[in-house]
């Protein structure tokens, strides 16, 4: 079969939006991540996208350390492509937030390709008691945030991460970050082909219409033409509608606890597994091919497992 009939699905299983008290399945410590990662690895994702947490009080923790507690496990344990995140927390700064990408020299990191308000106060409005004290605060404090992402922290990010040829899961949150994207190709600081997560739902990017999934794709391949492996994260609710479309339009899918706690309306997912499992059968009903973590790695150009520094 051939490579554009196979699908990439990308797991993000615990990430730094959500907080412990929305659901009891989101993990948070180093065990539960790695038991989390092992099972959408068998459910079908063919990419890893991890970050790692306090395990005391699942506070985001973006410190070398704190992903050396699971990494080397999940490397083990799974044949999956690992992705660490540069994204971290929209309240860190670009040197704390680059700096397990760069200590571990994945075979790919997140890369976020612009500023934007990042909103996630809205959550309020739904959750009213929590286990920890930093929740509440921290998405209130979203109401006056800027995720800062500049030139300046993009490019420090690509010069870091790319002497361990580390390629990029270059995450678009609306249609700027695409030609933020395509000025660095034009400068020469990213080849392709480029690994394009557009990012739909986020208070502050791009919104959940079936138009604004067109226009982001539509956008790409104006801008880079065949030189680019689209996919799609939807947020919350969105995700797996929105997952359907990416793979009718021929793109790849991107799921797990960090997008979306939810496998169904009122539902909560009880494992990123669960949301995994999911989207197989969307691509498979589409008469498509899950990718192997190998297609992946062939369709990315990675520079494979063996060569990361964990």
């Amino acid at each position: 079969m051939p490579v554009s009939d196979k699908v990439i699905i990308t797991c993000a299983i615990t990430g730094a939006i959500h907080t412990p008290s929305m659901s009891p399945y989101l993990p948070v410590t180093p065990e539960e991540i790695v038991r989390e990662a092992e099972a959408a690895s068998a459910a079908g994702a063919a990419i890893l996208h991890l970050h790692a947490r306090d395990p005391g009080n699942g506070k985001p923790d973006q410190s070398p350390e704190a992903f050396q507690r699971f990494v080397g496990t999940v490397r083990d344990k799974t044949p999956a492509v690992i992705n660490i995140t540069t994204g971290g927390s929209p309240f860190m700064k670009v040197d704390e937030r680059v700096r397990p990408a760069a200590t571990l020299k994945p075979e790919v990191a997140s890369l976020n390709m612009g500023s934007i308000n990042f909103g996630l106060f809205p959550l309020l409005n739904k959750y009213k008691e929590f286990k920890h004290d930093w929740e509440p605060v921290a998405l209130e404090a979203t109401r006056d945030l800027v995720f800062r992402n500049s030139f300046q922290d993009i490019e420090y990010i690509l010069k870091t991460c790319s002497e361990n040829d580390t390629r990029f899961e270059f995450e678009c949150y609306d249609i700027g970050h695409l030609y933020n994207l395509a000025h660095f190709a034009e400068r020469g600081l990213v080849k392709p082909p480029f690994f394009i997560q557009s990012v739909f739902g986020i208070l502050g990017g791009i919104g959940t219409h079936q138009e604004d999934v067109l226009h982001m794709r539509r956008t790409a391949d104006r801008l880079f033409g065949g030189d680019y492996v689209w996919s799609v994260l939807g947020a919350g609710a969105s995700q797996l509608r929105i997952a359907a479309m990416s793979a009718a339009m021929g793109g790849n899918i991107r799921v797990g606890l960090e997008d979306s706690l939810w496998a169904g309306r009122g539902k909560l997912a009880k494992s990123s597994a669960e949301q995994v499992t999911m989207a197989r059968k969307i691509i498979e009903g589409l008469g498509k091919t899950v990718a192997t973590p190998d297609e992946a790695r062939a369709m990315l150009a990675l520079k494979g497992a063996g060569k990361v520094g964990f």
